[in-house]
């Protein structure tokens, strides 16, 4: 089975990034969807497979990019932090600039709000945030995305308690 594991909104605290990454050491890739604020070298540093990494709304002084569109496991993705697209209100103007791209999943973050949601084409995904989560519960989530031998695939929030996937 493929694995990328995709996370948002660490804002400058890896310590449950790390976590996950011991959890998931057989990961394929890592997107990270934004709000990295500083933690961008750590968290390339203890990466060993590919990385894909957005600029957020609150990574002022960094070179990262503010977008990007990438091709795994056989689709082409849309990679933003989401702010620019109106996220915290719906993901529909996401959904919209992601299939005029050609692109058939977007992940995003800027919520901290876990969501996978289906339409238009266009599945995207918000892993919701390690740091400082916002859904009921706020346990800190993370998103899986695996493909299975079958070529079906599946993603799966994910939260972390005590360094625990629950």
């Amino acid at each position: 089975m493929k694995k990328v594991i995709i996370v948002s909104d660490t804002h400058g605290n890896n310590d449950n990034f790390h976590k996950v990454m011991k959890l998931h050491p057989d990961a394929e890739a890592v997107i990270h969807c934004g709000d990295v604020e500083g933690g961008d070298l750590d968290i390339r540093s203890s990466v060993d497979c590919p990385l894909y990494m957005v600029a957020g709304n609150n990574d002022y002084f960094n070179s990262l990019p503010r977008e990007l569109e990438e091709r795994i496991f056989g689709h082409k993705i849309f990679i933003t932090h989401g702010h620019q697209y109106r996220v915290s209100v719906s993901a529909e103007m996401l959904r919209d600039e992601a299939a005029s791209r050609d692109c058939d999943i977007a992940f995003f973050g800027h919520t901290h709000r876990p969501e996978v949601s289906y339409g238009g084409g266009c599945i995207c995904v918000n892993p919701g945030s390690l740091s400082y989560p916002r859904q009921e519960g706020r346990k800190p989530s993370y998103c899986i995305w695996e493909m299975d031998d079958k070529g079906q695939e599946h993603f799966t929030i994910a939260y972390l308690n005590n360094g625990m996937m629950w």
